[in-house]
This record gives structure tokens, C-alpha cells and sequence, in this order.
């Protein structure tokens, strides 16, 4: 797999595979990460990696933290691994060049931005078949983004409000992040927005934190999933329908959105491409009009666009954090 081309990545999320596994035992466990070191960090806002020195500006707004977890990209079937072995310089070079360069950059304009590596499960964790072993896989995950998430809340944050962004498997994790540090907790009033996309999240999950439906709107979550127009996948009444749906392009319920309110998806030339999509909103789902960009011909193959949950609305996304980061701001300096 060419490394960048995150069009091109995790097609195997479409559909289940026969796994190649071994006993999840503890001696298999690869080694625990340090937060206290710069190194266990993909991104730090005073150590910017190069793959995404590009998208920096001037303007960031340094009062509001990003707090950012990465998706699965341990996906390949032949991998009898259940966890990642972060400490790999190829396993890192592929979350930089990846998920960070293509997603997380779509937040960097609006603050601080942290990434912690973690030990990620891998994606046959997540199927009922793998259950023994997926299970074990997924707290371990877990425990890493809590203890960096912790830490970061120690020695980084300083007061500051939060934005949780995630997709797939970081969305997984953070709505454990939500239940464990902010649910009824002082940290809730410190929310801005936790943007979980790739993932089911039912409206009532959080109890007192709620589906935003307003482009303003702050103190609560949004999340959604995409497929191709007219398709749904095997998966759909287990893994999708029931669940909270935004449209990512109005920031509303709206279920049809026309391609001219469409800010732009990024793509792998790292151009932006505005008015590329049109959506339909269905039970837990977007449809996704076949994005129009160079060599688009091949998206049409594609019937599964989770991979591209995020740069599909990479531009809608950067502007609606800025809107929602100002009226934070605004709100609770009115409060104060």
C-alpha cells in the first residue's frame, strides 16, 4: 500500500474476512508506552511533525485543545497481532501520513492539537467471532488513550476547553473518554464538541451530554457514518441503524444537502475540493453522492466511504470547529 493515499485505504472495512489469530496472552503484549516522553506522542503542539507542517498558520487559536485519536489501521487479515506494536517506526510513519495528515490537520487551524500513539486493537476485534481475545485487545487500547488523555489533562491542558475529535476505533475510545472524565464531571463544562465519527453512538449514550443539531451549538457530540448513495452494507442493523446521524455539511438534521453547500473534501493531492458531494441522510447513515475529484472513475468501484469519513468533509469540518470553538469562547466569557 502506497503510504498518503488515504482514498485508497482500509477497503477491507466493507467487508468481513476469515482472521488469522493466536491466544491473546500477555506475554504477546507489545510495550507499554510513556506518556511523559515526547516520542509516545504523534503530534505535540511544540513538535509539529513535518506531515503537517503545510496546513499550519498564524491564526491558530491557542486557547482551545484538541485532543485527537487516530482510526484501525491494523487491518490486514493475514496479521496474527492483536495490538499494535507502536514502537515500529513504520507503524508510526503510517499514522503520520495517514489518518493525521488527512484527518487531524482538518482541526489544527482551531487549536492546540495532541495525538497519542496507543497500543490500537486490531480490526477483527471489533466482530463477535474474535470476541476472545477482541475483547482483551480493546481495554488494552483503551488504556493507552486513557493514561495519555490523563496525562495530557495533567500537564498540558491547564484549564483550557476541549475539543474530542476521533473516527472509527478513536471514536470508539473516546466515547469511553467521554463516560470516564466529563459525564457529570467538572471537566463537562470544559467541552466545546467531541466529533465522533466512523462509529454508532445512540442519542441518550452519555446521559447528560447530548447530538448537537445546530452548527453553534456546544457542550455535546456529533457523529456520523458514510456510504455510497444507495448501498448499505451487511453490517447495517448491528453496526449503523439507531444511531445518531448528523449531516457533517449543514451541522443539522437535514436530510437532503446539495453538493453547492459542500465547503470541500480533501484529497490525496492535498487539494481541497469544494462542492464535491451531495448527501442524503438515511436511518444511522449518510448516503454519499461518488465524490467528484481527479481519477473519480475508480471511487465508483467503492461502496464503503468509512475510510473517508472525515476528508470527505475535511473543509465543512475545520470551519464548523472554529464556529463552534468562538461560540464556546464567546459564551463563557459572558458567563464569567
Amino acid at each position: 500500500m502506497k503510504k498518503g493515499i488515504f482514498f485508497s485505504i482500509l477497503l477491507i472495512v466493507g467487508c468481513k474476512a476469515s482472521y488469522d489469530i493466536i491466544p491473546y496472552q500477555n506475554k504477546n503484549i507489545p510495550k507499554a508506552l510513556n506518556y511523559s516522553n515526547d516520542s509516545s506522542w504523534a503530534v505535540l503542539p511544540q513538535k509539529y511533525p513535518k506531515q503537517i507542517s503545510s496546513f499550519l498558520s498564524d491564526t491558530i487559536e491557542n486557547r482551545i485543545d484538541i485532543f485527537y485519536v487516530y482510526p484501525t489501521l491494523l487491518t490486514d487479515k493475514k496479521n496474527i497481532q492483536w495490538n499494535a506494536k507502536i514502537n515500529d517506526e513504520e507503524v508510526q510513519q503510517e499514522i503520520l501520513n495517514t489518518p493525521i495528515k488527512y484527518q487531524a490537520t482538518a482541526w489544527l487551524a482551531t487549536g492546540n492539537l495532541y495525538v497519542p500513539f496507543y497500543r490500537q486493537a486490531h480490526y477483527k476485534s471489533f466482530f463477535s467471532e474474535y470476541k476472545q481475545g477482541g475483547q482483551e485487545a480493546l481495554l488494552l487500547a483503551y488504556s493507552d488513550v486513557k493514561r495519555a488523555f490523563q496525562y495530557y489533562l495533567d500537564h498540558f491542558n491547564k484549564g483550557k476547553p476541549i475539543i474530542l475529535a476521533g473516527h472509527s476505533q478513536g471514536s470508539f475510545h473516546l466515547k469511553h473518554i467521554l463516560k470516564d472524565f466529563f459525564v457529570n464531571k467538572p471537566l463537562q463544562k470544559k467541552l466545546i464538541v467531541a466529533y465522533l465519527a466512523g462509529i454508532k453512538v445512540l442519542s441518550d449514550e452519555f446521559e447528560d451530554i447530548k447530538p448537537m443539531y445546530a452548527p453553534q451549538q456546544v457542550g455535546g457530540f456529533v457523529s456520523w457514518n458514510t456510504y455510497k448513495k444507495n448501498n448499505l452494507p451487511k453490517t447495517y442493523t448491528r453496526w449503523y441503524q439507531g444511531g445518531v446521524t448528523i449531516n457533517p455539511i449543514t451541522w443539522d438534521n437535514s436530510e437532503l444537502v446539495d453538493a453547492e453547500k459542500h465547503l470541500g473534501l480533501l484529497n490525496r493531492d492535498l487539494k481541497i475540493y469544494p462542492k464535491s458531494v451531495s448527501l442524503t441522510k438515511i436511518d444511522g447513515m449518510l448516503w454519499s453522492t461518488v465524490p467528484k475529484i481527479p481519477k473519480r472513475f475508480w471511487l465508483s468501484f467503492i461502496k464503503d466511504y468509512h475510510f473517508a469519513d472525515i476528508n470527505l468533509y475535511w473543509a465543512d469540518i475545520q470551519e464548523n470547529a472554529k464556529v463552534r470553538a468562538a461560540n464556546w469562547l464567546k459564551l463563557n466569557a459572558l458567563n464569567q
